[in-house]
Formats: structure tokens, sequence, C-alpha cells
């Protein structure tokens, strides 16, 4: 089930400080946003994912995680491999693609639309962009512990309100995850076999186990909110903390890392063309 989760492992990236995996993590996406290359783009998405598995993100999750974005993956590679074509001409400046495959001119709306080469290689680089900066959500999030990440965001001046909703909101998906979990296996008590089930009336049924997941969460919120009305709580930053966030030597080494690789990417991109999208 994709819900927010640790890592059920030490491992270097869960030693580090908050602060310097955000930076990671902006790094990585700028570098992603940045190349428009599929095979330097795809050697990114592969590296990131090679360090979420160090870093102890299971494999069950991220396979979880491509299951679920398949279907935009597909669409996204058929929608550039047919219609990317006068982008790519005005961006490369040649004068014909590649056509692998032509419609019949017939079929309504599509009638006559070439698939081409270049095309789907264009809708490679996007897909390599989205997975990129899928996994490097989980390598940065799933590696630090909630209450360190309070103290590191609030030692990044950013207000302790907004801090404590957003740890908050990461506390939530378990308890959500898990009464998803317990209403399907009612459902499942019930006599009802979810996956035999037909794709529409199974899209009906996750609809209708909205409600009462939307309702939970209603009630979990309310309950939040009276146990912190009841510990007087007031959002004030000035206070103390049971849990402490330095910054050490990794962690620099890891700023600077990031920083270097990301100046070497923007040099080499403006200026020999590394990572630019060419036929």
């Amino acid at each position: 089930m994709l819900s927010w989760q640790t890592v059920p492992r030490q491992s270097l990236f869960t030693r580090l400080d908050f602060r310097s995996k955000l930076v990671l993590m902006l790094g990585v996406t700028g570098v992603a946003f940045l190349w428009e290359s599929p095979w330097w783009g795809g050697a990114l998405t592969l590296g990131t994912l090679v360090a979420c598995l160090a870093a102890g993100v299971t494999l069950r999750y991220l396979w979880g995680i491509f299951r679920l974005l398949l279907p935009f993956f597909i669409f996204m590679l058929l929608m550039q491999g047919f219609f990317a074509g006068p982008l790519i001409i005005a961006r490369t400046r040649q004068t014909a693609l590649t056509p692998l495959l032509q419609l019949p001119e017939h079929w309504f709306l599509l009638g006559g639309a070439t698939l081409s080469a270049e095309g789907l290689t264009y809708g490679l680089n996007i897909i390599f962009k989205t997975l990129t900066m899928v996994l490097v959500t989980p390598l940065t999030i799933f590696t630090t512990d909630v209450n360190a990440m309070l103290v590191s965001l609030v030692q990044l001046r950013i207000p302790y309100k907004v801090a404590f909703v957003f740890s908050s909101a990461l506390r939530f998906f378990p308890l959500l995850a898990a009464e998803l979990h317990g209403i399907l296996e009612a459902q499942r008590l019930r006599g009802l076999d979810l996956e035999r089930l037909a794709l529409p009336r199974r899209i009906s049924l996750y609809a209708r186990v909205a409600v009462p997941l939307i309702l939970g969460a209603l009630v979990k919120s309310q309950q939040l909110e009276i146990a912190l009305q009841a510990k007087a709580f007031t959002g004030d930053p000035l206070r103390t903390y049971l849990h402490e966030a330095r910054l050490r030597a990794a962690d620099y080494a890891l700023i600077g890392g990031v920083v270097l690789f990301l100046l070497f990417a923007f040099i080499a991109y403006f200026a020999w063309g590394m990572g630019r999208f060419s036929v």
C-alpha cells in the first residue's frame, strides 16, 4: 500500500540531516528539469533508484509507484510519439522525422497521425523526468524521522506552525492507510472479491470507500484539534526540543557535492550542450 513510511534499517541517508537532504532533492529536481536528453535523464533516474535502494526504500514500494504511474507513462509516450513532431522540428531544426507508424486516414480525429522515433525519444525524456522527481521524494522523506524533520524545518526559519502542520500531515498518512486497509478488509469479510471485479465496478467501489475514509480523517483532525487545545498549543517557536538537528561533516560534503554537480550541469548544458535533446 502506497503510504508514508520510514525505511526499516539504518544507512548513510538516515544519519544525514533533513536540510542536506532537502538540498539534494532540490538539486536533483533542478537537473531533471534541465536535461532534455533521455540518455542523461535515464542515467539520473537510475542513480536516484540505486540511492533509494541503498537507503532502504523497499523494492515493493518502488514497484508500486511504477505500476501506479504506468498508464500515465504509456499515455505520455503515445502523445509525444504522435504529436510532438512540430516541437521537435522547431527545436532541432531538422527537416523531417523518422516515421514508425501511420494511422489510417479515415480514423476519427487521429487519422493520418504519424508515430515518429524522435517523438518516442522525447516521450522517454518526460518519463525519466517524472520518475526522477518521484523517486527523490521517498529518498528524502522516508529516511528522516518526523521529529527530526520538524526541528530541521524550524532551524530553516520556517514558521513553527507551518512545520507542525507539515509533520502532522505526514503522521496522518499511516493512519489513513490503515483505515483504508480496514475498510477493504471489511468488504472482503462480507464476501466481496476485489481482485475479480471488473475495472469499472472496482473504480465505483473505491469511490464509495472514499466517503467513510474522508469522514474518518475529519474525525481524527477534530480529535487532534481538541488535544492541542487541551495542551494549550500556541505554536510559539521559542521552546525547547527533545530532538536536535545538527549539520555534520557528511551533511556539508553532500551540500557541497550537490552544489558543484548543479553548477557543472548548468555550465555543461549551456556551454557544451550536454543534456540537450538531439536527434
